[in-house]
């Protein structure tokens, strides 16, 4: 879905949708023909794949790269990026002396993924480290006063936070007053003040000039040890005459594959060779930590990206949620099967846990949207705030409402008047900056974040005040990205060419994801029949073609939606349906299935 403005050409608009049962305007995405016909023929690939392409806004000369991207072809030199050199010098002057070196992660995959290459890249080159991940209910996110004290008692003398730090002024001064040495690897927004710190390398400083701003903390965590170990070759620490061998930088490619597409940046450029070359390595099945996981997940082919966003990613999260922060981290380095096991299980039934609660606190907080709704105006933002609700899950809460209402979504949970807050937006809406904004008008303790995504803490009597703030400042991007909306599709397919073997075409413009979303159709003129709602309220049913076809459809989390009791309602009429395609593994056999998006009436026999 896109929030481009809509040029209202009809040209653009496929099977003249207008205003779908959503409220979408359908629009096609490839309108150059000619386009897509050339890059056909001169990269010798299907017609649809081309369509696709030439949608997506490559250009001929860029067709090699984007179906084959290459990290040699696409990756910058780390010593290009701000305080690189005084992060790597600092770091071998560490190993070289033996001194502790501390890191300090995140919860999240993003967080954990990042905090386990750098801990495995240490302990492989002779580094002393440690581990330091914050308890979300009693810390919050990123450092914190106590929690660098303790690392100083525990004897550490340089300290790398990992997908965090960047807002962390008062905690790293005080880590500098200790004596620590502190170097940020960020990835979040940043503002034109910078925390005390040796180095901080982050993408998205205001003085950065590199370009690569979509990379996700566990990239830019990757540059930093591909750096670091350039400047230990170059100063000997792998010679014949040094017991310690050269690490295989490319085994840690799976991690940052999964902290990529977990962490939601744009699947574009170097991160898009990342993903790709990462789910290879995946594949392999070497990080014994990952492997467990997928074991008890049941993923018995190729991992994708669906398996790393959606199964894997959930489950390494679930510690960090709502059970022990530092299980994430320690399952993707440890080397013991055992362990492993031992660890996937508890993540398991934290992962469980975690639904129930998620369940719990979503009704209650659509409940209290929907309360607060039926005798006022809509607001531009969605705010849910309750007593005792649990931490750990505002954010999924925060994209269940944002999904629901279809407007960017805070979702804060208080203890002893202090909240802590998960914010979810749309395309179009930079939820981040405001936070950053908040924080500076000392609406909020801290807090941080990027357009899709942020969090904050607060105190209780600065709630009305600050939904004041965040309202006036967003309403207007919120109002246009609403107005704008519409579902951007690649063309139209029948029932009968939704198949197994346009799917295999399909592939080829992978690795999928935020920034490269799958191709997405239109099915004209199609039937629903035997349409039911099974699981957690997807509603799935038969979609049969005007020729005798016919392929299995389903739509997610839409039972109470518009979407879904259209679909419930409409058995004998010809409807439009709009989805993308995806493979149904079950029982041994594959089967094409088709993901439903939106649908719309069939109004006129002539489309």
């Amino acid at each position: 879905m896109q929030t481009e403005e809509n040029s209202g050409k009809e040209s653009d608009i496929i099977l003249d949708v207008h205003s779908s049962v959503s409220g979408l305007l359908w629009r096609s995405m490839c309108l150059d023909t000619r386009a897509s016909m050339a890059i056909s023929q001169a990269n010798e690939i299907p017609e649809v794949v081309a369509r696709a392409i030439v949608g997506r806004g490559i250009a001929n000369d860029e067709v090699d790269t984007f179906l084959n991207p290459t990290i040699r072809e696409l990756m910058p030199d780390p010593l290009k990026f701000c305080d690189m050199k005084v992060a790597v010098l600092r770091l071998v002057e560490a190993i070289y002396k033996n001194e502790l070196i501390a890191v300090f992660g995140d919860y999240d995959v993003d967080g954990a993924t990042s905090g386990a290459i750098l801990l495995r890249y240490l302990e492989a080159v002779g580094g002393r480290c440690i581990s330091y991940v914050p308890d979300r209910s009693k810390e919050g996110y990123g450092p914190n006063t106590n929690a660098m004290k303790y690392l100083d008692s525990a004897g550490a003398n340089i300290v790398i936070t990992v997908d965090c730090g960047i807002s962390s002024f008062e905690p790293l001064s005080e880590a500098k007053k200790l004596g620590l040495d502190v170097v940020v690897i960020d990835h979040h927004v940043a503002e034109a003040r910078l925390p005390e710190a040796i180095a901080v390398v982050n993408p998205n400083r205001l003085d950065e000039q590199t370009g690569f701003g979509e990379l996700a903390a566990v990239g830019v965590t990757f540059l930093l040890v591909v750096a670091l170990n350039s400047e230990l070759r170059k100063q000997g620490r792998f010679s014949e005459n040094n017991k310690w061998s050269e690490p295989d930088l490319l085994t840690f490619l799976d991690l940052v594959a999964l902290g990529t597409v977990c962490d939601v940046v744009p699947l574009i450029g170097l991160n898009r060779a990342f993903v790709k070359q990462g789910l290879k390595v995946m594949g392999w099945r070497k990080n014994i930590g990952i492997t467990a996981l997928s074991d008890i997940a049941e993923i018995d082919t190729f991992p994708n990206t669906y398996h790393a966003g959606f199964v894997l990613g959930p489950r390494l999260n679930a510690g960090g949620r709502v059970g022990e922060p530092s299980l994430g981290t320690r399952l993707l380095v440890t080397n013991d099967r055992f362990e492993a096991d031992s660890i996937t299980k508890k993540l398991e039934i934290y992962n469980n846990e975690r639904k129930l609660i998620e369940s719990d606190i979503l009704d209650a907080a659509i409940n209290q949207v929907m309360e607060r709704e039926a005798d006022n105006a809509k607001d531009p933002i969605v705010f849910a705030a309750g007593d005792g609700w649990h931490p750990g899950v505002t954010g999924i809460v925060a994209s269940r409402l944002k999904e629901k209402f279809e407007r960017p979504s805070i979702v804060i949970a208080f203890h002893n008047d202090i909240g802590k807050a998960s914010c979810r937006s749309i395309y179009g809406v930079d939820i981040g900056s405001a936070v950053t904004a908040a924080r500076q008008a000392g609406l909020i303790i801290n807090g941080g974040g990027h357009k899709m995504a942020a969090g904050f803490s607060l105190k209780v009597d600065k709630l009305k005040s600050l939904s004041k703030f965040i309202n006036e400042r967003l309403s207007e991007s919120v109002k246009n990205a609403i107005k704008n909306r519409c579902l951007d599709l690649d063309g139209v397919i029948s029932v009968e060419g939704a198949n197994l073997g346009l799917i295999d075409k399909l592939e080829q413009l992978g690795p999928f994801g935020a920034g490269n979303s799958e191709p997405k159709f239109a099915i004209a003129r199609a039937r629903i029949s035997r349409s039911d709602i099974v699981g957690d309220g997807h509603v799935r049913c038969n979609v049969l073609g005007e020729t005798g076809g016919k392929i299995q459809a389903i739509a997610f989390r839409c039972a109470d939606t518009a979407l879904g009791n259209f679909l419930l309602a409409n058995g004998d009429t010809l409807v439009h349906l709009a989805g993308y395609l995806r493979v149904n593994h079950w029982r041994g056999r594959n089967s094409a299935q088709f993901i439903l998006l939106d649908a719309a009436p069939c109004v006129s026999t002539n489309n």
